[in-house]
């Protein structure tokens, strides 16, 4: 298992990554409500705020798992999150996902977020590989991903119904030697 316990404060040019605040959540609410994260997500539109209030509440306790705010230091307000779960002990792997809601897109602080959380994983813990997927309908994503060192593993075909439409979930993985690979071409 991975403990991680300890919430990072981790500083990048456009970005913080920082534990949760009470003063997120409007914010929070906010990339929830967003379509075009309930599409791009595959979520349902609509949610429980209270159960919602106490789920980000209770981040900051989790130590086997890691949520934080992706903080627009500009405008000083949340603009998404980053999320590391689902540890599989057998792999040495754990699942990387990462929302952006409508104040922080096409800036590229979704990059930096994920490339900093990258890095952060792979110098402060002992996992072998992060794992993600990512619906093809979302090409920038898909992007983002590739440009970090990403690849793809596998294709789950036919995975969401969306509007009448049988969309595929990408499966991608990022060893430990492939970003240190990336790291030395940098």
């Amino acid at each position: 298992m991975v403990y991680l316990g300890q919430k990072p404060l981790i500083v990048g040019e456009k970005i913080i990554l920082r534990p949760f605040k009470s003063e997120d959540f409007p914010y929070i609410e906010e990339c929830l409500n967003d379509s075009e994260v309930v599409r791009l997500t595959g979520s349902t539109p609509g949610f429980d705020r209270d159960a919602v209030y106490d789920w980000y509440n209770t981040r900051n306790d989790q130590t086997d798992r890691l949520d934080l705010a992706v903080v627009d230091p500009s405008q000083d307000i949340l603009v998404g999150e980053v999320v590391l779960n689902l540890y599989d002990e057998k792999r040495n792997s754990m699942n990387f996902r990462i929302l952006i809601g409508p104040r922080g897109r096409n800036r590229g602080l979704g990059t930096e977020a994920t490339q900093l959380i990258i890095d952060y994983v792979f110098n402060n813990t002992a996992l072998h590989q992060l794992t993600l997927s990512v619906y093809d309908f979302n090409p920038r994503a898909k992007n983002v991903y590739k440009k970090v060192g990403f690849v793809v593993e596998s294709i789950d075909e036919n995975e969401l119904e969306f509007e009448g439409e049988w969309i595929d979930s990408i499966n991608m993985k990022l060893t430990r030697e492939d970003w240190q690979k990336n790291e030395t071409l940098q």
